[in-house]
């Protein structure tokens, strides 16, 4: 399959830009093409930051979609997702509704890692109740932070103050956190499911997919 991968912080590191797209060709062995908006170097952030990134989504979509199969948005607060299903003809999947609909298969309380207290808006409307936050978790504003070395040390102490505070599962609200790779390390010092919003993005692709082959047979 052939998956353009839209990335929401601007890079020229051709390493950093082809993280999450290394991520699913792995886990799924897509053929993936990354490309990132332009001008949002530190990416999504707050409401501001995801209000000028959601045209640029769609435009970058609408490039894309002639050379792809299918579309994902790397970013967990999913900008302009509603408005690049409505202007492209394939499937459009954002990283943040993949990401809380994976979290949702299990039981329990649902652990929220990302960027202090800030939930992305796909996952916190679709975790309500069962959302489990850290009061005043991580000093982290920007999802590039996950890139330094102070950025991976607070989003482990975080990781394991949500399980010391009653998670059976984390999700991780930032793709920043994929970037680093930082759901193995997670699942191997915690021994709990932890949600990787890219590869969720890729498992629910698969199954879209899927279900149109079925709808046409």
């Amino acid at each position: 399959m052939r998956v353009g991968l839209i990335r929401v912080m601007t890079t020229s590191d051709r390493r950093l830009l082809h993280a999450h797209g290394k991520l699913l060709q792995e886990a799924f062995g897509f053929t993936v093409t990354s490309r990132c908006i332009p001008d949002q170097p530190s990416g999504v952030y707050d409401q501001a930051s995801l209000e000028s990134a959601a045209p640029k989504v769609v435009q970058l979509a609408q490039e894309m979609a002639g050379e792809a199969d299918a579309l994902i948005i790397s970013c967990t607060s999913d900008p302009g997702l509603a408005a690049t299903r409505a202007a492209v003809a394939i499937p459009v999947i954002g990283a943040g509704a993949a990401a809380a609909a994976a979290a949702l298969t299990f039981g329990g309380r649902i652990g929220v890692l990302g960027l202090g207290a800030h939930v992305p808006g796909p996952i916190a409307e679709s975790l309500g109740d069962r959302m489990l936050l850290i009061d005043g978790e991580g000093r982290l504003e920007t999802p590039d932070a996950f890139l330094m070395p102070a950025g991976i040390f607070d989003a482990l102490a975080a990781a394991h103050m949500l399980v010391d505070a009653g998670a059976d599962v984390i999700v991780q609200a930032s793709t920043g956190l994929s970037s680093i790779g930082m759901a193995d390390v997670l699942r191997r010092r915690l021994g709990v499911p932890v949600i990787d919003a890219v590869t969720a993005a890729g498992s629910m692709l698969v199954s879209a997919v899927f279900a149109r082959e079925v709808q046409k047979v």
